[in-house]
Parts: structure tokens; sequence; C-alpha cells
């Protein structure tokens, strides 16, 4: 691993312009906002504009409540009518405020609830969508990363916006009634504030730069803290005595990082500090020339209390504007990383009116002139590979690692696009049948198959999902990979949760969890049938009992086997060599073995070591 400061990337420092432009990314979020919860926005912008309003309506009853008794004290009058009314109207106001802040807290526990939900479900299906190349780029992590903190993290953001529409509205209504009195009086309000907006923006945009420079160091600590504390590392991390190097790099990760976020956050105390003085001073500036003009007599005590109040809360809302927009524009730019996200799109999809896949398959699949090289890769993997898979024909792929087996796999499964040539399936470009319905008729089974943490009859059910409640047919796939003993001999059978994640959880060896895998190839039934190492786990005997059912499990499907082991391959129709990304030689075993090239090599290399 690189230290931390050579992990941190350079990012530019976001011009004004730039900054501004940001706020492009607001709406995007509020359509998500939207659809996520409609009914809970529409009732949470109705309370906020009661809420807004009544800030100056509560001034305004104030004012005449205090004028009246103002003029019954200075024995010029007698009690307006309909006095003892306004004072229940104030009362009224009170109680609508307290209600309505009461309705906002619910719709903000509501919509954060709802929201997270929809945005987590949907980057969720974005992910599934992508290309497995995306997954192969390091720089996708940490936009993904991003984009999954962004999207829960924006809660923030999103109740913001709702405050900067109520307190935009309280501001404008309170600064109206300033403006009636003295516009420079307004004016001067707002530009003592000003300042202060600026120095929280160009703060919060230095925020951004810095939480993107620190996402792959931050990375890298997620990553140590599970080396620190997982099962699969805690063998060699107590045997090779790894605990004082995590540790130790643990912490000179975290102290960098903490040190670049504690200078920034001291730059912005002192600024800050400094620009709310120029705040405070307008408002007391401002409080001054009113309680002059009412010492003067201009004023009446009740236009005094009016003015004090609505200079007071626009002072104090007009601050809270800027603040909440300087916040809003710094989280409009953490959200470039989720809408960039959402903006991925797969290359490898269905085209419009894309073919279904025949059923049954009549001639099979043939790899003509196939070139590959990965994304962003010069190196061609494969080179002009030609060959045929025939329905109810079974292939073994043999060859040294990194010869190109597995990348045919991918490339038959149309997990990756050819680089050149084509891949036909009875005689049509792979290109053309939908890409689900494709997958539907293919069973896979990687080296690095997935154990899922959930019950054996789950574990099982995700090679067809749709299966999950057929009882029969998972126990029938469970017989057929001989995963059934394994089963049996669990506290609650096919209702045992497997694996230590969860508690009351058991979990299985290598060899039992690839018999789980090899369950679910099973329980798909597609009329493709790829074994990638399916039996890399497993003991001699367990494999001899594996392969024995092969040539019955494989009856009528086409079949393409990946092994090391040369005892498997050899119950394959039709074994292809593969050296150097091409197909060195092809043949039955017996075939192979006479003509004396590389396969018999390899197979009297490994015969030797078991004699």
């Amino acid at each position: 691993m690189s230290t931390a400061t050579q992990n941190i990337q350079p990012a530019p420092r976001p011009k004004w312009r730039e900054r501004l432009q940001a706020l492009n990314n607001i709406p995007p979020l509020m359509r998500m906002v939207w659809r996520a919860a409609p009914a809970t926005v529409l009732l949470s912008v109705f309370f906020r504009v009661v809420v807004s309003l009544i800030p100056l309506s509560m001034l305004a009853v104030t004012q005449v409540i205090v004028n009246a008794i103002q003029v019954v004290q200075s024995h010029q009058g007698p009690l307006r009518p309909h006095f003892w009314w306004f004072v229940g109207l104030e009362f009224a106001l009170a109680c609508v405020a307290t209600g309505a802040g009461r309705v906002l807290d619910y719709c903000d526990v509501a919509l954060a609830e709802k929201y997270t939900r929809y945005i987590s479900v949907q980057i969720m299906e974005h992910a599934s969508r992508l290309d497995l190349s995306t997954y192969e780029d390091p720089m996708f992590y940490d936009k993904m990363e991003r984009a999954r903190v962004q999207g829960t993290d924006r809660l923030g953001m999103i109740q913001s916006t709702g405050r900067l529409v109520q307190q935009a509205i309280t501001t404008v209504s309170l600064a109206a009634g300033i403006f009636f009195f003295s516009p420079w009086l307004l004016l001067v309000l707002v530009v003592c504030i000003v300042p202060t907006f600026l120095g929280e923006t160009h703060f919060a945009f230095l925020g951004y730069s810095l939480n993107f420079q620190q996402t792959p160091s931050r990375r890298e600590l997620d990553y140590l803290r599970v080396l620190g504390g997982s099962k699969e590392s805690a063998k060699e991390l107590k045997l090779f005595g790894l605990a004082p190097f995590l540790v130790g790099r643990y912490s000179t990760i975290s102290s960098d990082l903490q040190n670049q976020t504690l200078g920034l956050a001291k730059r912005r105390l002192i600024a800050g500090s400094f620009l709310a003085i120029l705040g405070t001073l307008g408002y007391y500036g401002a409080y001054a020339y009113v309680v002059y003009e009412a010492v003067a007599g201009v004023l009446l005590i009740g236009a005094l209390v009016f003015l004090t109040g609505a200079i007071a809360g626009a002072s104090s809302n007009i601050q809270l504007l800027f603040s909440t927009f300087s916040s809003i524009a710094d989280q409009a730019l953490f959200l470039t990383d989720l809408l960039d996200f959402f903006a991925l799109t797969p290359r490898v999809r269905s085209k419009p009116n894309a073919l279904p896949v025949p059923r049954p398959i009549l001639q099979g699949f043939e790899f003509k002139n196939v070139s590959f090289a990965y994304p962003g890769s010069k190196r061609m993997v494969l080179k002009n590979i030609n060959f045929k898979l025939q329905p109810c024909e079974r292939i073994a792929l043999v060859g040294e690692n990194g010869q190109g087996k597995t990348t045919i796999v991918k490339l038959l499964t149309r997990l990756y696009d050819v680089t050149s040539g084509q891949i036909l399936l009875d005689g049509v470009d792979i290109r053309e049948y939908d890409l689900e319905d494709l997958w539907k008729e293919t069973s896979v089974i990687f080296q690095d198959f997935m154990r899922y943490e959930m019950t054996a009859s789950d574990n099982i059910a995700m090679g067809r999902i749709a299966d999950r409640a057929n009882a029969t047919r998972i126990q029938e796939a469970a017989v057929k990979s001989l995963a059934a003993p394994i089963i049996q001999r669990l506290p609650k059978g096919f209702d045992q949760v497997l694996g230590c994640r969860f508690d009351g959880g058991v979990d299985l060896s290598g060899g039992e969890w690839q018999r789980m895998a090899l369950a679910r190839a099973y329980l798909r039934d597609a009329q493709l049938l790829i074994l990638d190492e399916p039996t890399a786990s497993l003991d001699a005997r367990s494999e001899h009992d594996v392969f024995r059912q092969f040539t019955e499990l494989t009856q009528g499907k086409m079949a393409l086997l990946i092994s090391h082991r040369f005892s498997t391959v050899r119950m394959a129709d039709r074994i292809l060599v593969m050296e150097d990304g091409q197909i060195s030689e092809e043949g039955p075993h017996d075939e192979l073995m006479k003509s004396g090239g590389h396969y018999a090599d390899m197979f009297e290399l490994q015969a030797t070591s078991y004699r």
C-alpha cells in the first residue's frame, strides 16, 4: 500500500462559476425526493409556509396590542374594540406555530426514512446494471463509495432546502415590514451579512475539495479495519504478528487525515468569527437607529416593538438564509459523484427489440476469430479463437493460469463483448439476443463463487430465485450436488443460517460451501452449464463423487468445464488446450495423449505427482 499522502488525489479547487454550477445538482435531487415521498413533501411544504408567516403575523398583532395599551395608559382614549380578540389571536398563532412545528418534525423523520430507503434501492439497482468491467476499475469504487455516502448523507441538505424555503418566506415578510419603514435600514442589514455568506461558502468548497482528496485514503482505512478484525485475516494476523503493522498504518493515515481536517476547521473558525462580527455590527446598528427614533418620539412603542422584532428576526433569518444556502451549495458539490454514478451506463446491454434465446438451442455456440483485450489494456488476452460448442456436447478448457480460460466464459456469457470477431448462437451474433434471456439459459459456477450468509435453502435458491418457495426443486438440486448430506447434519436443516455473520449461523468448510454453489447451478437447469474449477475446494473422494454424476447431470445440456485436474477433464467429449491466448490443441483425451503434445506433457507431469 502507498502512504496516506500518496493516496490522496489532487482535486482542483473549484472556481466560483463551477461552484454556482453545482447548484444545478439540486433539481435532480429534489426529483428523487419527490419520487421517494410525494405526499410527505406536499405536507411539509404546506406547513413550512404556514410557520414562515407566523413571525410577521405575531409582530403585527403584538404591535396592535401594545399600541392599544399605550393609548389607554396615556389617557388618550378607551381600549380599542375587539382588543381581547387580538390577544386571543396571538394565542392562536402560538398554538398553530407549536402544532405546525410538531408536524414538520414528523415530516422530517418520515422523509428521511423514505428517501434513505429509496436512494439505497436505486443505488443497488443501478450498480447491478453496470458492466463487469466497471467493477474492475479502482476509481469506480471511489465513485460508488462517495455516491453511497452522499446518497444517505444528503438528508441534511433535503431538510436544509425545506428550511431555506421557510426562512426565505419569513425573511421576505419581515424585510417588507422594515423596508416600509426605511429601505436603507434593510440594505445595511444585508450588506453586513454578505461577507459572512461568502466566507462560509468559500470554506464549504474547500471542505468538498478536501473530502474528494481523502476518499482513497478513507477507503484504505476501511480496508485496514476489515483486515484487523475479520475471521478471514485473524489467523495470519496472529501467526505473522501483523497487528502492530496494521494498527500503526491505520494510526498514521488517520492522523494525517485528522490533521488536514482540523487544519481547515481552524482556518474556518478564525475567518468565520471575524466575518460574523460584521453581521452582528449591522444588526445592532439598525437596532440603535430604531431606538433613537423611538426616543425622539417619531415611533410609537408598538412600532418600536414591531421594528425591533422585525430587525432581530430579519437579521437572524438573513444570516440563517445565507448560512443555509451556503450549506446547500456545499452539499450540492457533494452530489456531483452521486449524479455521476447514476449517469454511468453499461456498454454491454440488450439492443432494442432484441431476440429471445432459442428454446431449444439447435446449433449451439460458435467462436469466430474472437480476440479480446480488457478495457484499458492493449494486451490481447485472446487471439483469433475459433471453436464450436454444440448441443449436448461437453467441452473442457485446460491450460496454465492466465491463458484466457475464464475470459472465454465471460465472453460466452456476455459479461464482456468481444474486441473483434463474433460469438454466434444458432448462427446469430449473441449481441442480437436479449441479455437477460441469455443469462436465464446459462448456469455458471465460478471458482470464486459467492457464499451467501442466508439459510441453506436460500443459498441454493439464489440459482433461480423464482423457485425460492419450491422446496421440492431445492431439495433435488441439493441431492444432485451432493449437498444434501451436509444439510441434513445442520441443526435446522434447510432452514439453518450459514456463515458466522449472524447469530446462530453455522459455518461450512470450503468444500461444503462449494457443494452449495453447485446446487445453485443444478437448480438453474439452464441449457448451458459452465463449471469454472467446480471442485477446487473438494478432496479427491468428493471430487470423484461429484464427477461420477457429471455425465448424468449434463445430459441434454451444453457443458463447458474448466479445471486444472486432468482426472476430471478427461471425461469431456472434447478438450481445448489454451496457450498464450490461443487454442494450441483440440480433441478427446485419448487423441491428445497419443499426439504427445502440450496436453500430454501436462497430464504426465500431474500424474507423476500422484505416483
